[in-house]
């Protein structure tokens, strides 16, 4: 059973980084189209709908991933309702962990894996977020370029 929660954590994991992907390609693909990547504006209404359109994209790509999880724990039958299996996946997406809500022994390896994933693609959106507003400002002229 080990190698059999490898090969479908791994393809989870793919799935979830191809969403994630794709996800911030149509997000700066959206911004620089709506001119809020290149424009030389400096009002400090734009950084925040640039931040809040960024962040709330992020967002709804880590609620997709997690819903992704959920639907496979609730189609391995770890859970009765999706939406327990839906909580479950949250908390362990976000590496919160409370531990009230546990998968069954022979598929424990999953919630690592999955663990594992949510870090780094959190970390994969914080670095987003980050490069957003670190070019707005730039375009903007307040912070100067390198």
């Amino acid at each position: 059973m080990f190698t059999g929660q490898l090969l479908i954590g791994s393809a989870m994991i793919a799935l979830t980084v191809l969403i994630h992907v794709a996800g911030i390609y149509g997000l700066l693909g959206y911004l620089r189209q709506g001119g809020a990547l290149i424009a030389d504006n400096r009002r400090h209404l734009d950084v925040i709908k640039v931040l809040i359109v960024t962040v709330l994209g992020i967002f709804f790509l880590h609620t997709v991933q997690i819903w992704c999880w959920a639907v496979l724990y609730r189609w391995l039958g770890q859970f009765e309702t999706l939406e327990r299996a839906l909580y479950f996946s949250t908390v362990t997406f976000t590496t919160l962990g409370y531990g009230d809500v546990t998968l069954e022994r022979r598929w424990q390896l999953l919630s690592s894996l999955e663990a594992a994933n949510g870090i780094i693609l959190f970390g994969v959106s914080t670095a987003l977020v980050f490069a957003v507003l670190r070019t707005f400002l730039r375009t903007a002229a307040i912070v100067p370029k390198e």
